[in-house]
């Protein structure tokens, strides 16, 4: 677990000039590795690395080289990530093809793969990771991001090169280097007003982008990276007919999630566990006890009443025999800190939740180096409550398609709040157009009025075509959690997972996130996924006897976070204060933006969402754009607690 960096340029005169700026520019990258850091330059590459140390400690140090006995400094490579199947790996190369392996890591595992199978070595990994390879001897660099898209790349092109990177900041550090110069994606803050987040490929920098989940690419020196899909994430759902076929499936879904976190706790640093009041991170840390009998949970909540699942955490731990850490957060401590957690970010998310989950990353840190968490299982499973929706729009689709654009422009007419008005906008839109994922912040009505670049040929169907093209023939739920999988889950859940762990030196894994896992999970039919009475069925069968039973049935409360009642009371005049300062009049109406505040303050309508959403892009701004804002970042110092 790391941070890397990698600049591709046309000569080796010209890489050997940029190496200062590469090992300048990792410094603003300390967070994602304070163990190790360097660069190296080979040929027409320089490699930059920060090191976590988690496997093979003494050893595995980065920029790695390796080859094959006949050309052993043929291949270098950078890689942030875990395999967790290296050790089986190792074992198929060394005893078919003879390799050789100097370190008992998991990076030589990478390239010597590479070297074996080629392109198609990205397949037989099993874990989390981003990785560049140089090949000196065909003079062309290799690289791919895991299937789900755990890990980020980040990667820019200019004419003194390409650059690649696991934060946009350090790319923003070489622009001058890489001859670029970045400005707002317009496009891309109205898909965030939207979604949440900016979508893949894209950054809110229109000249940095993100390497896609489940793509590997190829560049030579001087042309542009080719880029090929290899994880297309196809579900094949089976038919279940009785329910001897149904309790085989629950058992395999057990045996994969067993096998998953016994992998996922190979390490040779102590592993920990995030642990909340739902089943997702309830089953991980109960299966990671088994392996770890001193396993230390962490949880956080507020003291708002209604907010919080810290005692239901509390209780699951002690039923678990773990040890068990809580963190709890403030208003005030939410409104610190946001500034730092932007700076993070790279680009702006809009998930308050984000702010707690740093703040637990931040204590964990003090006591473990690996936690793992339950991201995931939603998206696989068919956990959110929003996959509920076609069995209660079921009514809809025997109307006739006029009749219901009909009742989609009655519900323009009936006054925002009023009970009813969504159900009949959304009965009134097939599957493709009203549904773009877990987050609905800005509908167009609300985008017209604060933001001045709104474009109405600006679309969340420009982001879930190809999605939707893809599960044409699946049914509506399958095709949700596929939407999710390419949307949703890497634009914002893991995100938010990577970058607010990683601020904080902690490397975090996601057992549910693994292919053998999802290879099952794509198989379960929607009706052992969704039922009218919960969601997630075929999970909750197969993990009934692992979940403590005052989890296993409860519903799903989604983390929430008090911003709807601090908005409206600690963080009102805290917000009006972003507003005001804010240096983003060319794309935001001030006006329109403190009038959501006041209407929010007084009760008139719920506009916590889009308020948060707004002041998280304003403090962005501030600090990637305006240069007005500059966060205290600290140097990682971990003292470890006893």
């Amino acid at each position: 677990m790391c941070g890397l960096a990698g600049l591709v340029c046309p000569s080796e005169n010209e890489a050997e000039s940029a190496r200062p700026a590469v090992e300048a520019a990792l410094r603003c990258m300390r967070h994602r590795g304070p163990d190790e850091s360097g660069t190296r330059r080979v040929d027409e590459v320089v490699f930059g690395f920060n090191r976590l140390a988690i496997i093979d400690i003494e050893h595995s140090h980065q920029p790695l080289t390796w080859g094959p006995p006949e050309s052993p400094s043929r291949y270098t490579i950078n890689f942030n990530g875990e395999i967790y199947n290296y050790l089986e790996l190792r074992a198929e190369l060394t005893e078919k093809y003879g390799a050789v392996f100097h370190t008992d890591g998991d990076t030589e595992t990478i390239v010597a793969a590479y070297h074996y199978f080629g392109a198609a070595a990205i397949t037989k990994l099993r874990g989390m990771f981003a990785f560049i390879i140089w090949d000196a001897e065909r003079k062309m660099l290799f690289g791919g991001r895991d299937p789900f898209g755990i890990k980020p790349l980040y990667w820019a092109q200019g004419q003194l090169g390409v650059g690649f990177s696991s934060e946009k900041k350090i790319l923003l550090e070489l622009a001058r280097t890489l001859a670029i110069n970045p400005q707002m994606n317009v496009k891309g803050l109205q898909h965030y007003l939207t979604l949440q987040y900016v979508p893949e490929p894209a950054s809110l920098h229109d000249q940095i982008f993100r390497v896609e989940s489940g793509h590997s690419f190829t560049l030579v020196p001087g042309e542009t990276p080719q880029f090929e899909r290899y994880f297309p994430a196809n579900f094949r759902v089976r038919t279940v007919r009785s329910e001897a076929e149904a309790d085989a499936l629950y058992d395999e879904i057990t045996s994969a999630l067993r096998d998953s976190v016994a992998k996922h706790m190979r390490a040779d640093v102590t592993v920990g566990s995030f642990l909340s009041g739902g089943i997702d991170s309830t089953v991980v840390a109960a299966l990671a006890k088994e392996h770890n009998p001193d396993l230390i949970t962490f949880t956080t909540g507020f003291e708002r009443q209604g907010f919080s699942e810290v005692d239901v955490a509390a209780e699951s731990a002690a039923l678990i025999g773990v040890k068990h850490v809580v963190r709890t957060v403030s208003a005030q401590e939410m409104m610190d800190s946001l500034p730092l957690i932007t700076w993070y970010l790279d680009d702006p998310v809009a998930d308050p939740a984000l702010v707690p989950l740093w703040f637990i990353a931040r204590e964990a840190r003090q006591h473990v180096k690996v936690v793992l968490s339950g991201e995931g299982a939603d998206e696989l499973f068919g956990g959110y409550t929003i996959y509920r929706e076609p069995l209660s729009l079921s009514a809809f689709e025997k109307v006739p398609g006029a009749l219901r654009k009909a009742m989609g422009k009655v519900s323009t007419k009936i006054p925002h709040g009023v009970r009813g008005k969504d159900l009949l906008r959304r009965g009134a839109l097939t599957l493709e157009e009203r549904y773009y994922g877990n987050a609905r912040i800005f509908l167009d009505d609300h985008l017209r009025q604060v933001l001045r670049t709104y474009d109405p040929n600006v679309s969340h169907m420009d982001v879930t075509a190809q999605p939707y093209r893809e599960s044409s023939n699946w049914d509506p739920v399958t095709r949700m959690q596929h939407v999710d999988l390419f949307t949703w889950l890497r634009g914002d859940i893991l995100v938010k997972a990577d970058k607010m762990t990683m601020a904080n030196s902690l490397e975090l894994r996601v057992p549910f996130l693994d292919p053998e896992v999802f290879k099952i999970a794509s198989q379960i039919p929607s009706e052992l996924k969704i039922t009218p009475d919960t969601t997630k069925f075929a999970l909750r069968k197969a993990i009934r006897d692992i979940v403590p039973a005052h989890v296993l049935n409860r519903r799903k409360l989604g983390f929430p976070v008090p911003i709807r009642h601090w908005l409206k009371d600690e963080m009102h005049d805290w917000a009006v204060d972003v507003v005001r300062s804010s240096q983003t009049d060319q794309y935001l109406d001030k006006t329109a933006v403190l009038r959501l505040i006041e209407e929010h303050r007084s009760g008139v309508l719920d506009h916590s969402r889009r308020i948060w959403a707004l002041l998280v892009f304003m403090i962005w701004h501030g600090i990637f754009v305006e240069d007005r804002i500059k966060p205290v970042v600290p140097e990682p110092h971990y003292p470890v607690k006893l």
